[in-house]
């Protein structure tokens, strides 16, 4: 079996992710050596992703990118703030009648109170996936400095109840192994 290249599953596709560990190494041979023997393995890691110097980029790896995780929060965040300040909004006009948009009617100015809620969501989201920070986003960061200094670096991610290899992973000798979660 070849082993996956940037960023390929190892054949587990719709198989959901267990762990995930980033394994940091000082050489690119290192790399791909652990990421053939760890292909090699029954079963395999759901992903292998190299990292580094005409490899895939960091920033192309969702777990690795803050500012796709932060637009994915806010983007889910979005799918309940939005409606309930849509509603919230409608109730506000219907409960204080109050009439800010009386030349749009009874029924248009409910209508509006409704549309400036959502508005209040969609930026409630922003607000909100912006104001989160994770113990993850610390790691990515110490990561990415590893990389700037030259190492390379091995995603391996598992399916749900399959371990991470970790006698394999130190046999490699890397300079540090950093979970980024676990099932």
């Amino acid at each position: 079996m070849a082993p996956p290249k940037h960023g390929e599953s190892c054949g587990l596709a719709g198989v959901l992710v267990g762990s995930s560990v980033v394994v940091v190494l000082s050489g690119r041979k290192q790399l791909h050596r652990l990421r053939d023997q760890l292909a090699a393995l029954t079963p395999a890691p759901v992903r292998l992703v190299a990292i580094g110097a005409s490899e895939t980029d960091m920033s192309a790896v969702d777990e690795l990118n803050p500012a796709l995780t932060r637009r994915r929060r806010q983007r889910g965040m979005a799918t309940w703030l939005m409606p309930f300040g849509f509603f919230a909004g409608l109730t506000f006009t219907y409960i204080t009648d109050l009439d800010t948009f009386a030349f749009a009617g009874p029924i248009g100015s409910h209508l509006i109170g409704g549309v400036l809620g959502l508005g209040s969501g969609l930026m409630g989201s922003y607000a909100a996936a912006a104001s989160v920070s994770s113990e993850v986003d610390d790691r990515v960061r110490a990561l990415r400095n590893r990389l700037e200094e030259g190492n390379w670096l091995l995603l391996v991610e598992t399916a749900t109840g399959v371990e991470i290899p970790w006698t394999r992973l130190q046999e490699a000798k890397p300079q540090s192994v950093v979970r980024l979660n676990e099932s």
